[in-house]
């Protein structure tokens, strides 16, 4: 008999600590809703797109019995020309840019030239079949040295250098 009392009294104290009591009312039950927020206005200044007015080079995006590369891996190009990733085989590929060593208005314009195509700063989208890509305008970038790779295909080395005169 002391028993049952007593898995009685365990069972009213469980079934008050998961919240056994009255139901609240809808009012308190339902979070009001947040106030609506505007999107933040661009900076002051910030970069917009700016269209190639050279050469555009093209650079093949691999991956075979041979590795994942691209092709070529090391360019020299000039300020203003465009160039044009192209998945070839073994995807899917992307193209990404290091933006740990730029200045922050060279980061900004270069991320600003993948236009729609891309995922997240200085990241092209993902692409899965034999003739996807993308063309980068190097319009505004200064000369120097950009580190770029394929992020899903980076720790097998696909990466390169573009080097803008």
């Amino acid at each position: 008999m002391q028993f049952k009392g007593l898995t009685l009294v365990t069972s009213a104290f469980v079934f008050a600590a998961c919240g056994g009591g009255e139901p609240k009312p809808a009012a308190e039950a339902t979070p009001a809703p947040m106030a609506e927020t505007a999107a933040p206005a661009p900076a002051a200044g910030a970069a917009t797109m700016a269209p190639a007015t050279g050469a555009t080079v093209e650079v093949k995006m691999v991956g075979d019995d041979k590795g994942f590369r691209f092709e070529p891996a090391n360019l020299t190009i000039k300020s203003g020309d465009a160039v044009k990733f192209v998945f070839v085989s073994g995807g899917p590929h992307n193209v990404a840019f290091d933006g740990s060593t730029l200045a922050a208005d060279v980061k900004a314009q270069l991320d600003a030239n993948f236009g729609s195509e891309r995922m997240a700063e200085l990241n092209s989208n993902m692409y899965m079949a034999v003739g996807q890509g993308i063309t980068i305008s190097f319009a505004k970038i200064p000369a120097g040295t950009y580190n770029f790779n394929c992020t899903p295909h980076l720790a097998m080395g696909m990466k390169g250098v573009l080097t803008v005169q």
